[in-house]
């Protein structure tokens, strides 16, 4: 049986999906998605709430869930390739083209960050382009760079306590 639920967080109302073998989707909910009264979270899913929550409070920088992904063995490889980029940093496409073993595969490896079924959790924010810009983000720009600032906030701040 697949679960899902919205939570609030400070880049908007999130669709959470998933299962009693992991998480499958964290997506930003769209303002025609059916929002019904608020509603106990299920328990499969209560787990990622928390965890989510906790990384929007900055009291977590990686997440521990189990993770339900589907899709073909390069975007696989892609989505675990981003879960290795370090809280509050960044990487280009093409680095992250290297990484995977495609280095002139950056239009491919922006394709597969943008069908990231798991956001946040599965980092695709973290990829920016090779000029240090921003660009596309399925939650939006604006978005992005909310969660680029949380995460380098807190982890300078958290570099200036070590």
């Amino acid at each position: 049986m697949t679960y899902s639920t919205y939570m609030e967080s400070p880049v908007g109302r999130l669709l959470l999906e998933g299962d009693e073998e992991g998480l499958r989707r964290v997506a930003f909910a769209k303002g025609d998605d059916k929002v019904g009264p608020a509603m106990r979270v299920p328990g499969p899913l209560q787990n990622a709430v928390n965890q989510l929550k906790a990384y929007f409070a900055g009291d977590l920088r990686e997440f521990n869930l189990p993770l339900k992904l589907a899709g073909t063995p390069f975007q696989l490889s892609v989505w675990k390739a981003l879960q290795d980029i370090p809280y509050g940093q960044t990487m280009s496409y093409g680095e992250l083209a290297r990484r995977v073993g495609t280095p002139k595969g950056s239009r491919a490896v922006g394709l597969a960050n943008g069908s990231n079924p798991i956001a946040i959790v599965v980092p695709c924010h973290r990829v920016i382009g090779a000029n240090g810009k921003l660009t596309g983000y399925g939650g939006g720009l604006d978005n992005k760079q909310t969660l680029l600032a949380l995460e380098r906030q807190r982890a300078g701040a958290q570099a200036a306590l070590d």
